[in-house]
């Protein structure tokens, strides 16, 4: 324990000392590892991730092994789950360590509401806002969807049960004037099992929120899948009054996918999280090699590209993990 004590010293030392001597925000934080020979107390964390065909997913295992491969005493591995929902109520009980999460199940998450009414309120603080989801609202041509109103009476997968998917759809639906529990004929599948029923024209439409682009999204229109990408803009005004400013209006670009022309709807931010219990050390750690490693860390998803120093601190819907705050500070990003 004593040496773990004198690494995470040394690092928290070599970051003040950087900042001591001006370093400017926009370089990479230099983090100051042991020698992967040298024998030191092993710490376990946990990833919550998402689905497969997500960008979670691959977000997740790419930073478990980059703070694997450079913490010697880490051993960080990454777990499948259905996304932001099971990830919030795994680090409650203490399943996981770290997870991925938008920042509106975030937020319902820490007030104990929505999908957190029974399992109550969720100890956990971010590390880190990673990008912006775009509120996928895709409906196959042959349905004559064109636009949310059109859905009543239709065939929807909102998503998985639980999920954060399925809690904007929700929202959405309400917005629109339908009742999604009772005028939709309500599907709960996840993305990789919503393309395929699209594929197969076993569903009308589907709801996903997800970077871009979206592995399984891609891959279905590339299988020649006939689609249309609905506008849900004009729902932004009235979920951010009644929810919080945790929607904000966000363009699809027509390059992502190959659409005819862009898409406005819905933007909704992802964050890296740990449960607030995790030690500020150990949080500081994380977030230093996340930094130091950053060409690694853009190189595991093209929706990782967009994380900077500058960016991930702003946009959370809820508090910052301590050590979080103090390693951004020394980089002087913190506001």
């Amino acid at each position: 324990m004593k040496k773990m004590q004198m690494f995470l010293a040394l690092l928290a030392a070599t970051a003040l000392l950087l900042s001591a001597c001006g370093a400017p925000a926009s370089e990479t934080p230099t983090a100051t590892v042991l020698p992967a020979t040298e024998a030191s107390p092993s710490v376990a964390w946990v990833i919550g991730t998402g689905g497969k065909g997500g960008v979670f997913y691959p977000y997740g295992e790419g930073l478990a092994k980059i703070l694997t491969a450079n913490i010697p005493s880490a051993n960080v591995t990454f777990v499948e789950t259905a996304g932001s929902v099971e990830n919030m109520k795994k680090i409650q009980s203490g399943e996981l360590q770290i997870g991925l999460s938008t920042v509106d199940s975030a937020f319902d998450a820490i007030q104990g509401q929505g999908a957190y009414a029974e399992s109550g309120k969720v100890p956990a603080q971010a590390l880190a806002v990673l990008y912006t989801s775009f509120v996928h609202v895709v409906a196959s041509e042959t349905s004559g969807i064109q636009s949310v109103a059109d859905m009543k009476g239709k065939t929807i997968s909102v998503g998985d049960s639980g999920s954060s998917t399925e809690g904007a759809a929700n929202r959405v639906l309400e917005a629109a004037g339908i009742d999604p529990q009772g005028e939709i004929t309500r599907r709960n599948l996840s993305i990789a099992d919503a393309t395929a029923a699209m594929s197969t024209g076993q569903i009308d439409s589907f709801f996903w929120i997800g970077g871009l682009p979206t592995k399984a999204i891609s891959d279905m229109l590339a299988a020649g899948t006939q689609v249309k990408f609905i506008d849900a803009s004009q729902y932004v005004a009235g979920l951010a009054e009644k929810y919080g400013p945790v929607y904000h209006s966000f363009t699809l670009s027509k390059d992502i996918y190959g659409a005819e022309t862009d898409v406005p709807g819905i933007g909704i931010g992802n964050i890296l999280f740990a449960n607030e219990n995790l030690p500020e050390e150990q949080a500081y750690q994380i977030v230093a090699t996340i930094f130091a490693h950053l060409d690694e860390v853009h190189a595991v998803h093209p929706q990782a590209a967009s994380l900077t120093l500058e960016s991930a601190t702003v946009g959370s819907s809820i508090a910052f993990h301590p050590g979080a705050i103090r390693f951004y500070t020394e980089q002087r990003v913190w506001k």
